[in-house]
């Protein structure tokens, strides 16, 4: 069946001597596989290069539920993601959600509210001039919504640790491991509780960054046991450290 939709470029691996594929978030049929072939040729470097991480695109291909790889047919770019690839802290952090969701992002069926937060994050992030240091911490934050164990906002200031596992804030130190000191809570309370687009006014250090950073990848590695080593994350935190 040949279909069409729209879909957030994650990654490419070589496949063949000619081909790729390409993993894209597609808004009607969630994550998806695709096989370009012929795309590693001297005449299709141009296309080839629209293949790239947080690419927006309009897709078309041959889809089959039972297939593990889909066939795509054509493309064009929906979005150019140019504010990203002419900033290399912009595109580090892109290359870094793209990573972390193309580990996290499994289901093969439709969720058009996460397609659309995903969109709307890449243009948010493509187009700050400034203020977008704390962004991918955001981005994790707001992701997690969407996969179903959005933290809770701390009710009382009493509750000064972050329970990881529950994913709420507790006066006490929880019986296992899986919390977040004090000083890292106090400071997620306030990204909990602040808007998406104003997280960036939160001001943090490196080293808070970081730790905020780290703490929110394992909150992410409590909830999705599965969950690969993250390889750009230690580039991440030596830009924003």
């Amino acid at each position: 069946m040949l279909v069409k939709t729209r879909g957030v470029v994650l990654h490419q691996i070589k496949y063949t001597d000619s081909g790729v594929v390409v993993q894209a978030y597609t808004r009607e049929y969630g994550r998806q596989s695709f096989l370009v072939k012929g795309m590693r040729s001297k005449k299709s470097g141009r296309h080839n290069a629209l293949l790239q991480p947080m690419f927006i695109l309009d897709l078309v291909f041959y889809y089959k539920e039972s297939r593990s790889m889909q066939l795509l047919k054509e493309f064009s770019v929906a979005f150019l993601p140019a504010g990203i690839y002419s900033d290399f802290k912009k595109s580090s952090i892109g290359v870094f959600l793209c990573e972390f969701m193309a580990s996290v992002l499994k289901e093969e069926s439709s969720h058009k509210e996460l397609f659309d937060f995903i969109e709307d994050s890449v243009k948010y992030l493509d187009s700050s001039k400034t203020g977008f240091t704390n962004f991918h911490i955001a981005f994790l934050i707001g992701l997690s919504s969407y996969l179903g164990f959005e933290p809770g906002i701390r009710a009382d200031k009493e509750d000064k640790y972050f329970d990881l596992m529950n994913g709420t804030f507790v006066a006490m130190r929880p019986s296992h491991q899986e919390y977040a000191d004090q000083d890292v809570s106090d400071i997620l309370a306030g990204f909990f509780r602040t808007s998406y687009d104003r997280t960036g006014n939160i001001p943090l250090t490196g080293k808070q960054r970081n730790e905020l950073l780290e703490t929110m990848v394992r909150y992410y590695s409590v909830h999705l046991p599965g969950l690969k080593r993250i390889n750009s994350l230690e580039v991440l935190k030596e830009i924003f450290g």
